[in-house]
């Protein structure tokens, strides 16, 4: 059997003022396109099919476009809730889509028997059990016991999301058997331990959960995870993958590889795991230096442009004098170049001392968690206090980030 295992597609991203819809389309044209040259079985995309629990109506069509793409290729789909993606939006289509082959596990389900799927070939014949695991919400694992310090949460949920896992283990391991010994693949969307992330990954914050252990994960033959940005092994197992996002989601994933995972199984377990470069739809690049450098910098930039298509450029300037015209500036020095500025910004280390160390610093820069946790450094707290506010800011925000839209 082959599967191909994607993660992190984010449709509906909004870049700065940019639209991704156009790259996403040609992705998932793409992705058709090498599911049927690849003569692969099953696609599994491992949490955050969406950017934010109310994507946009284009985003929802794209969605849907894939759900046919992958039917009219022959494979089947699954696609698994991840932390930006909201329960009930994912769910609400879930009976139709069963019947264009694609199944879609939102959220942590009431019956574990439920995350528990047999994929086939494209013959239709059994060929792997899958614990198909989303992102799992602490709400939905236990409750927040008074007196609990963030060490006792951390373990409590760490245990808690290891028994989840072990609990389908053991299903996957009954229906496996009941089918002739078959292969058992499990998904995740959260971070593990030793995992590289990058500026676009809004962190899951699992109540106090920073990283689930490697070695915690049940014994599968693959385990496709999401939510990290740049594909990589886990502790450099060859079984525990991290696919990574198709497309670059910021500047600083600009120069990463990006890829799916063809991943093959036959009836001893994990044969292979081979990476299939996806290609650039949208070229983007950071350019770092004084005002001096920049016209050369730009010139090199614009080579990186393809299709007609403009380089999404962001500027870091380094420079030792305030100049309140610079956006201007670096304009000027662009025009007549392919290249479009997304964002402008001075160098942190290069601001005068007389400058707060803010300035020329915008909310696009700064996540959430970064807003908050400068705002909590401003004041004369205790750390036990400090600790527990952060504790439940972040249960807050990942409340806040499932919930639709009013």
């Amino acid at each position: 059997m082959r599967l191909l295992h994607t993660s992190d597609w984010h449709l509906g991203q909004h870049f700065m003022g940019q639209t991704r819809q156009l790259e996403h389309l040609a992705f998932i044209d793409w992705l058709a396109g090498q599911v049927r040259a690849q003569g692969v079985d099953a696609v599994i995309v491992a949490g955050d099919v969406f950017d934010t629990g109310a994507p946009p109506s284009y985003a929802r069509e794209l969605y849907n476009r894939c759900v046919l793409a992958m039917r009219d290729a022959g494979a089947e789909f699954v696609v698994l809730g991840g932390n930006h993606d909201s329960v009930s939006m994912l769910g609400e289509s879930r009976s139709l889509l069963a019947h264009l082959n694609t199944r879609v596990v939102p959220g942590m389900a009431e019956r574990p028997e439920d995350q528990v799927l047999v994929l086939h070939t494209r013959a239709g014949v059994p060929a792997a059990v899958l614990c198909a695991v989303p992102f799992l919400r602490p709400r939905d694992l236990l409750l927040s016991q008074p007196g609990q310090s963030a060490a006792d949460k951390q373990s409590a949920l760490q245990a808690s999301i290891r028994a989840h896992y072990d609990a389908l283990h053991v299903l996957a391991l009954e229906r496996s058997a009941a089918l002739g010994g078959l292969p058992i693949v499990a998904t995740g969307h959260l971070t593990t331990v030793g995992a590289s992330a990058s500026e676009s990954v809004r962190e899951i914050y699992v109540g106090t959960l920073e990283a689930f252990p490697t070695n915690a994960f049940p014994p599968a033959d693959y385990i496709a995870l999401g939510h990290i940005h740049q594909p990589q092994k886990v502790g450099g197992l060859e079984h525990v993958r991290y696919s990574g996002s198709p497309i670059p989601l910021s500047f600083d994933e600009a120069r990463q590889r990006k890829e799916v995972l063809l991943v093959d199984f036959d009836l001893a377990g994990l044969k292979s795991v081979t990476p299939l470069p996806v290609p650039c739809f949208q070229p983007l690049a950071s350019v770092r230096g004084r005002l001096v450098d920049l016209p050369a910098a730009f010139a090199e930039a614009a080579n990186l442009g393809h299709d007609a298509l403009p380089v999404w450029i962001e500027v870091e300037v380094a420079h030792d004098d305030y100049l309140a015209d610079l956006q201007l500036r670096v304009a000027k020095m662009a025009e007549g170049l392919p290249i479009q500025i997304l964002r402008v910004r001075r160098a942190r280390n290069a601001l005068p001392a007389s400058l707060d160390s803010s300035a020329g610093e915008t909310l696009d820069e700064l996540g959430p968690a970064e807003v908050f946790a400068r705002r909590l450094a401003s004041q004369s707290l205790e750390p036990a206090l400090e600790e527990r506010l952060s504790a439940l800011y972040r249960t807050v925000l990942a409340d806040l980030q499932e919930r639709p839209a009013p």
